[in-house]
């Protein structure tokens, strides 16, 4: 058996919580090769990644470039602009099915590449749900944009697609709506540890230690984290006080023996992040072994 630690440090962002109704319809993933794209004008990392959600009672799969969060709103990209394309031979929930996944990712790219190119603009992502797959960019002037988009669909004559523009100032179709909840961000982070864990040859079927990491305001509020967990089995490893950590210099280092499958991780890590939240805290990441047979 090959034992190696393998962590995440869960990072701390600000977003606002999702909204459903944005648009007056949502025009509106599955396709994993990034999108070629002219992001690299808009001078950020880009960081594509997907999530599942539940948009309008529906399961929605979204796509979308979280690197734009450290740039956005862009003040010279204030229009929003969708096209929503129906898929044919959509899964029964509504997600895109293997059979037309390929297909559905050439349109992407074509779409993606005719119109960032031709208007300057940003794609930020995509809703796939309910039967359709809705594409998302940014523009400054949508002249003609709707011209652009009826000729890239001339070469897809079998499916059906709808438009539209709006202004959207202050990015509120990226923040509010395709960007995910901290909850959701968390179930992200996650699965990067866990792709990592396969990476490294894990099956993911044995239990095993898993550490977590736990920092907070006062020792009042560790104290009242640790009675909420006291009847979940976790053991203490280490409780510290760090006085480098200005806003939550009080640690707490935990563990427990866990399964490690996305399931199961989503739900005690989110039971953890939630009871952090609760008590002042801050839930700063999980870390355990790759486990070989």
């Amino acid at each position: 058996m090959k034992k190696v630690i393998i962590g995440i440090v869960i990072l701390s962002l600000t977003t606002t919580a999702f909204t459903m109704g944005f648009f007056d319809k949502l025009f509106g993933k599955t396709n994993s090769k990034n999108p070629i794209t002219t992001q690299s004008k808009v001078g950020h990392q880009e960081e594509w990644e997907f999530y599942l959600s539940n948009v309008n009672d529906k399961l929605g799969s979204l796509f979308i470039d979280l690197g734009l969060h450290r740039v956005a709103p862009i003040a010279d990209k204030p229009n929003i602009v969708w096209v929503s394309i129906k898929m044919n031979n959509p899964r029964e929930d509504g997600l895109s099915s293997q059979e037309e996944s390929e297909l559905l990712g050439k349109l992407e790219d074509a779409l993606v590449d005719k119109i960032t190119i031709k208007h300057n603009s940003i794609y930020v992502g995509r809703l796939t749900s309910a039967g359709d797959r809705d594409l998302y960019f940014y523009f400054g002037d949508t002249t003609l944009y709707d011209k652009t988009i009826s000729e890239v669909m001339l070469a897809y004559p079998k499916y059906k697609f709808d438009f539209g523009t709006k202004e959207d100032k202050e990015w509120g179709g990226y923040f509010d709506f395709l960007y995910p909840t901290p909850q959701q961000f968390q179930s992200i982070q996650n699965r990067r540890v866990i792709d990592q864990l396969e990476k490294g040859g894990d099956k993911l079927i044995k239990a095993r230690e898993v550490d977590h990491w736990i920092y907070f305001k006062t020792e009042k509020d560790r104290e009242a984290f640790l009675q909420k967990i006291s009847d979940d089995g976790f053991s203490i490893v280490d409780k510290d006080y760090d006085k480098k950590l200005d806003e939550t210099p009080y640690k707490l280092h935990i563990k427990r023996v866990d399964k490690v499958d996305q399931n199961s991780v989503d739900e005690y890590v989110i039971y953890l992040w939630k009871l952090a939240n609760e008590t002042n805290g801050d839930y700063d990441g999980w870390e355990t072994s790759i486990e070989k047979e």
